[in-house]
């Protein structure tokens, strides 16, 4: 099993958590949504994982490249 990084490609704040420590997820399903310039953008696993830890929370500012979660695949 390979861990890796989840990373945002945008600057913004963390809206919303939609996955949890533990969860099995499909390539593509979201970990969290972005609030940026009004828009809801989702951060979504780049592959079939489980999501081993969440590094922000909620109201979180984030930047292009911040750690957002680890996985395990």
């Amino acid at each position: 099993m390979a861990r890796s990084t989840v990373k945002t490609e945008i600057t913004g704040k963390v809206w919303k958590i939609t996955a949890e420590k533990g969860q099995r997820l499909a390539e593509d399903e979201p970990i969290v949504i972005l609030e940026s310039m009004k828009m809801e953008i989702p951060v979504a696993a780049p592959i079939s994982c489980t999501v081993i830890d969440i590094v922000v929370n909620e109201g979180d500012s984030v930047t292009e490249g911040d750690v957002i979660a680890h996985i395990e695949s």
